[in-house]
């Protein structure tokens, strides 16, 4: 990841780029919500692979898709991985992107955490997706017939 002027880019490796098919994903730094490490590649992946390559126990590179949206990473087993969750809005709800180490994981997260204009430092940990909305129409449980009708006898 790299932090310019105005905007959050996440530099690929050949081989990164050659499987999520991307040359370099780009985002406004007023996009960036929330930046945490996480220290096990497998945390930051959700949803299902929607392009992309993902290797099991090697690499998992491109776009996924979950029930809020896409998520773009670029992860590794055995490194940490800096995720930066966006607002809602964004082509993508969350960049991950491993680093080689701990010690770089923090000094990027930091730097991106004081670039950032509108960060939501209402919780340090990531959030959760959310749950889809349940059907709009109640369900009665089985075997209840409701309440008694005026007119019943």
């Amino acid at each position: 990841m790299r932090i310019t002027a105005d905007r959050l880019v996440v530099r690929l490796s050949w081989w990164e780029k050659a499987a999520a098919r991307r040359w370099r994903v780009s985002v406004p730094l007023s996009a960036v919500r929330r930046v945490v490490v996480e220290p096990d590649w497998w945390r930051a992946l959700r949803g299902c692979r929607a392009g992309g390559v993902e290797i099991p126990g090697v690499a998992c590179a491109g776009e996924r898709r979950h029930q809020a949206g896409r998520d773009f990473v670029a992860v590794r087993p055995g490194r940490p991985v800096v995720c930066a969750e966006l607002w809602q809005g964004s082509a993508f709800l969350l960049l991950a992107v491993s680093a080689r180490d701990v010690r770089r994981a923090e000094g990027v997260a930091a730097a991106l955490r004081r670039a950032a204009p509108r960060l939501d430092t209402s919780t340090p940990c990531r959030q959760p997706l959310p749950v889809p909305e349940e059907s709009e129409q109640p369900v009665e449980p089985q075997g209840s017939e409701g309440p008694p009708s005026p007119d019943a006898p």
